[in-house]
């Protein structure tokens, strides 16, 4: 991460919130790479604050929409790009500092909470989450960090993770109806690895 480091020690973001998308398919590694990244700008004596994609997702009736391709839905009714956009990443565009209560949605019981977002000029915001190349979004990252992970290792990583779906072979036919080929659109139309600011690859 050296990389991003080095881009903000070059810039005064004293007047503003830096904002970083950190990108990558399903089970690349993204949570754990954001944990780290906050740590280390917190030693560097930045002021991180992370938000992820899921936050703004779409409660079930609408992005799981029986009319539509299981694909489709993920790829383009998943989440609510206009929200963080309007609450969040404009105001920040703009040089607004953002202290509101803004809606993040709760899995649990598939619906919003409002909570309390602070987030003061001088911040850097870490914003993790599939798909953040994407045209709705991609112009408001200062920064990109793209996470090249094999799908066969990630594959291998969401059976161990998401047991909510069911046994194995669930979460396998979940991924190739619905993730999988969402994902191989998304590297089709946007070509995340080539437009990010850096990747970082699986070894």
């Amino acid at each position: 991460m050296e990389c991003l480091l080095s881009r903000l020690r070059n810039e005064d973001i004293s007047r503003r919130i830096y904002v970083v998308g950190i990108d990558g398919l399903g089970g690349a590694g993204k949570s754990t790479i954001v944990n780290s990244l906050r740590l280390k700008l917190q030693n560097e004596n930045y002021k991180p604050y992370v938000l992820h994609i899921d936050d703004f997702i779409y409660p079930k009736h609408v992005r799981y929409d029986e009319s539509k391709e299981e694909w489709y839905c993920y790829y383009n009714i998943q989440w609510r790009y206009d929200y963080l956009v309007r609450e969040i990443l404009l105001p920040i565009k703009n040089g607004s500092k953002i202290d509101k209560l803004v809606e993040l949605y709760d899995k649990e019981n598939d619906t919003y909470v409002l909570e309390p977002i602070c987030i003061s000029r001088g911040s850097i915001l870490l914003l993790e989450g599939i798909f953040l190349q994407r045209k709705e979004l991609k112009s408001y990252l200062d920064f990109t960090i793209y996470i090249d992970a094999p799908q066969e290792v990630r594959l291998e990583r969401v059976l161990l993770r998401d047991k909510y779906i069911g046994e194995s072979e669930d979460i396998r036919y979940k991924y190739s109806r619905r993730y999988f080929p969402a994902e191989e659109k998304y590297i089709l139309e946007y070509s995340p690895i080539e437009n990010a600011d850096f990747v970082l690859r699986y070894r």
